[in-house]
């Protein structure tokens, strides 16, 4: 069900959108990308419950991107206009799916995680910082205003690049925590089989 409305609402902001709309920008917000791997994580964990380690990593990849995107948005970007006008899609995909994302990973733990692994799920989010930085000069657009050098300058931009990757850090770390805490790892506590 979950995964039906997050999917729901990825959708509807290009299918309704007006002339012009430019998909590319539209799939370089981190929060469609991040949402993006939510519905897939919620629909395989849903039809196959995978344990396997790898499926554990990207579990927790993404439910670290999710937490990222839903305290970066209420911290830097609600009331900024970041092109979802609508407010049930804003509700969904920076409120609702991190949720639902960070509740599967506290109940259905995975069995599993090298120490290291909270360190590997900024990557995700490091590499797409990367691409953020690296395409906006070419194309004259940054989807967040807190990344966008143009208006406050370089120094000001890396400084709060700075203080968010440093905050994404101690989300990743939270992540790993909630999945690691109390009695270890249970043979019992997979991902989510029922959304």
């Amino acid at each position: 069900m979950f995964a039906a409305l997050g999917a729901a609402a990825i959708v509807y902001v290009p299918a309704t959108a007006s002339d012009g709309f430019g998909f590319a920008n539209y799939f370089s917000y981190f929060t469609i990308l991040s949402n993006i791997g939510a519905v897939i994580v919620l629909v395989v964990g849903a039809l196959f419950a995978p344990a396997a380690a790898w499926w554990q990593w990207c579990r927790g990849a993404v439910t670290t991107a999710m937490l990222i995107t839903a305290i970066v948005y209420a911290l830097l970007l609600a009331g900024i206009d970041v092109n979802l006008n609508d407010e049930w899609t804003n509700t969904v995909l920076h409120r609702l799916i991190p949720l639902v994302l960070l509740i599967d990973w506290a109940v259905f733990r995975p069995r599993a995680l090298p120490a290291r692994s909270w360190l590997t799920w900024l990557l995700l989010p490091l590499l797409y910082g990367v691409y953020t930085l690296s395409r906006g000069p070419f194309v004259d657009w940054y989807p967040y205003p807190f990344i966008d050098p143009r208006d406050q300058g370089y120094l000001s931009m890396t400084i709060a690049v700075i203080v968010v990757v440093v905050g994404m850090a101690a989300m990743s770390a939270g992540v790993y925590w909630l999945g690691t805490r109390g009695s270890g790892h249970r043979d019992n506590q997979t991902s989510s089989p029922r959304r």
